[in-house]
């Protein structure tokens, strides 16, 4: 069976059919799936129930895997996955939902509010491929922003003057609107700001897109409010329903996206029932800007 392909909004999202993720992918069908994320920057795939393994060999067609340390509170001890895949779920170690007050799930919060994987990171990630493993029987939609089609809707004017803005981005940031701000010292250093672009220019297709994270706290040479504030507009911006695609999840569904073309959400949901979700994140390959500022 070839691989076809549905586009499922106006300006993105591709739906697959015709690939079982449980089998190696042959290099054509990894090109063809690498093209669609370039054009398409999501894709959703129905009916496939991975294993852990079989989902990390489908992700390392496109890159190296993401080394995830770094971007939780979570100890490692506490780790509920030894797989290599991040743990996106609400469960802990002992596989119930995370009591209320865990920290953890306090800091798991932060994943409700806009942002791109990883631009915490130096080197932020490249794609993030999510396999629902157990569903929420109430919300948790996962809602995506074209960050291409939202560049291209920005009138002359707002392009020329954000076209060399350089952002702070850090965990503290995004967890600290939410009021998750006690960090031990060693977590502060973890997560010490980076610096990214605020466009960025896709290495194929050379489309620019909008770089925008919950995780972008300050602007390099504007006042903080400042940069806050222009942040904000281009958020709300960035995610009108015009731009955004919302995924209602079905078991064993797999999205793929663009971190460098996209941004996403979870939505709340209950979080006394069971969610598990599991991601495999494909490293990126080069910064968006040097860091020697940052430090």
């Amino acid at each position: 069976m070839t691989i076809a392909i549905r586009q499922l909004q106006k300006h993105f999202v591709g739906e697959v059919s015709g690939l079982d993720l449980r089998k190696p992918l042959t290099p054509d069908e990894a090109r063809e799936v690498e093209a669609a994320m370039d054009k398409y920057a999501v894709l959703v795939f129905h009916d496939q129930d991975i294993t852990d393994e079989q989902q990390m060999a489908f992700a390392l067609n496109f890159g190296r895997r993401e080394d995830a340390r770094g971007g939780t509170v979570t100890k490692e001890k506490d780790y509920r996955l030894q797989s290599g895949l991040n743990d996106v779920s609400n469960l802990g170690k002992d596989g119930k939902p995370l009591p209320k007050d865990s920290r953890t799930h306090l800091f798991n919060l932060g994943n409700c509010l806009w942002h791109s994987d990883s631009s915490f990171r130096p080197i932020p990630a490249k794609f993030s491929l999510l396999s629902a493993r157990v569903v929420n029987p109430k919300g948790g939609n996962t809602e995506f922003a074209d960050m291409r089609a939202a560049y291209d809707a920005l009138d002359d004017e707002i392009k020329a003057e954000i076209e060399d803005l350089v952002c702070e981005h850090s965990l503290m940031y995004s967890r600290g609107s939410l009021g998750f701000t006690e960090y031990t010292d060693e977590e502060k250093e973890m997560f010490k700001p980076v610096l990214q672009r605020l466009v960025r220019t896709h290495p194929v297709h050379r489309r620019k897109s909008l770089y925008l994270s919950s995780h972008a706290g300050k602007v390099v040479g504007m006042s903080v409010p400042e940069g806050r504030l222009l942040l904000r507009d281009l958020n709300e911006h960035a995610t009108q329903p015009e731009f955004v695609y919302v995924h209602k999840w079905k078991l064993h569904d797999l999205v793929m996206w663009d971190n460098r073309q996209t941004m996403h959400r979870v939505r709340r949901y209950d979080q006394s029932q069971p969610r598990d979700m599991r991601r495999a994140t494909v490293a990126g390959t080069q910064p968006t800007v040097q860091q020697q500022a940052a430090e």
